[in-house]
């Protein structure tokens, strides 16, 4: 017997002669729907293969002598750029009063007129204007205070800047600097007046310790007056200068880099709910007031989180070099050269009070009463957690693996 004959035999499946077959509508129904399911199963089987989730585990953080970032872009439409200052202090004693090195102040309009960003360039209020025609022998005097170590020309102030800044030196109240010839000359009050009515938007980034401490924006310069950190006062508070509030808008304030689009991108579906954890609480918060002696007092805990790609080997992050860690420019601190990233997330808790004291009679809450005094500004308090995010990229099993 032939071998196809043999085969023949064991055909479990037989078929029926062509006369005999019949072909109608539903069985070609049935016939594509089995095709689509068939691809679908197909399909997600080969999408569950290829999908990248992220597994976020705890650990404790043991780094020691860390730096981290803080980026911020804040609006304040009542105050102008002249009478913002921004400082920085934490609990192991450093400090960084009116911090520039990172951060761009925008001048802005006036509220009435839509609060426009106005040229950048027209921010140096106080820009120093050369004395040369006053003669190479020129010597400015300092009104009173001895010439700050910054002076351009050693144990004289040769700019409105540098009385300023020697004022500052022995906590000095400044004022529009009425009867300062240098200022006078660079008409430093009639630019303040000029810019009374405008706002400023703070923007970029600085680098702290990472350790328990507070930054924060307040008006007018500022300087230690024996155990105390203050502020001049003075033009804010002055009514001639305006109608000066702490009404402001946080449009971003992030602690490290931000968590890139395309890892957003790759645990998407699934892994959102982890995704969503990394959103930055305090983006697009307004807060408004008309009182000029208002504080505002954001108190954050920042927890450290290390991500990590799919197939991860460390060759090093930018800034794991020591003290080499400041050559790395703002922006690029935490960024690994392997894909990995340092970054941190935050929660937050506020509180807002009138520093003319009283109780909280008109939200419902006569029992609850605030203290007299203080700086007005927005304060932010942060506080670092012990514990680690640590989160690497893995591939995620089909359902069937999983059994």
């Amino acid at each position: 017997m032939p071998a196809k004959s043999r085969f023949t035999r064991l055909d479990a499946f037989t078929k029926t002669v062509e006369d005999a077959r019949i072909r109608t509508t539903s069985g070609g129904i049935v016939t594509i729907a089995s095709l689509l399911i068939v691809f679908w199963l197909v399909w997600g089987e080969w999408s569950d293969y290829r999908r990248v989730v992220v597994h976020p585990e705890l650990i404790v953080d043991k780094g020691r002598g860390e730096r981290m970032e803080i980026h911020l872009n804040i609006s304040f439409p009542r105050v102008p750029c002249e009478l913002l200052t921004l400082d920085v202090m934490d609990v192991s004693g450093e400090q960084q009063t009116g911090v520039k090195h990172g951060i761009s102040k925008v001048q802005l309009a006036p509220a009435s007129q839509g609060g426009r960003p106005i040229d950048v360039r027209a921010l140096d209020l106080h820009a120093d204007e050369p004395a040369d025609h006053l003669g190479p022998d020129y010597c400015g005097e300092c009104y009173g205070p001895p010439a700050p170590a910054t002076a351009s020309k050693p144990g004289c102030c040769q700019t409105c800047e540098e009385v300023r800044e020697a004022y500052a030196s022995v906590s000095w109240a400044f004022g529009k600097g009425e009867g300062v010839a240098q200022c006078e000359r660079e008409h430093y009050s009639e630019k303040l007046q000029a810019q009374r009515d405008q706002g400023c938007r703070i923007e970029g980034g600085f680098r702290v310790n990472k350790v328990v401490g507070n930054f924060h924006i307040a008006p007018g310069r500022s300087f230690s007056n024996g155990m105390m950190h203050v502020h001049d006062l003075n033009n804010y508070l002055d009514p001639s200068q305006g109608d000066h509030t702490f009404t402001h808008q946080i449009h971003h304030l992030r602690f490290g880099p931000q968590l890139p689009d395309d890892l957003t991108n790759k645990v998407g579906g699934r892994a959102m709910g982890w995704t969503n954890h990394h959103l930055n609480p305090l983006d697009n918060t307004e807060q408004v007031t008309a009182d000029a002696a208002f504080n505002y007092m954001y108190f954050l805990k920042v927890v450290s989180t290390s991500y990590y790609p799919l197939g991860w080997k460390s060759k090093g992050h930018l800034a794991d070099q020591g003290d080499s860690s400041e050559l790395v420019s703002i922006g690029q601190h935490g960024l690994g050269q392997d894909g990995s990233l340092e970054t941190h997330q935050y929660s937050v808790t506020s509180h807002k009070r009138s520093l003319k004291g009283g109780s909280d009679s008109q939200e419902g809450h006569k029992e609850r009463l605030h203290a007299v005094g203080g700086i007005p500004g927005v304060f932010f308090s942060y506080d670092i957690s012990p514990m680690k995010a640590f989160a690497p990229s893995s591939a995620e099993p089909s359902p069937w693996r999983r059994r």
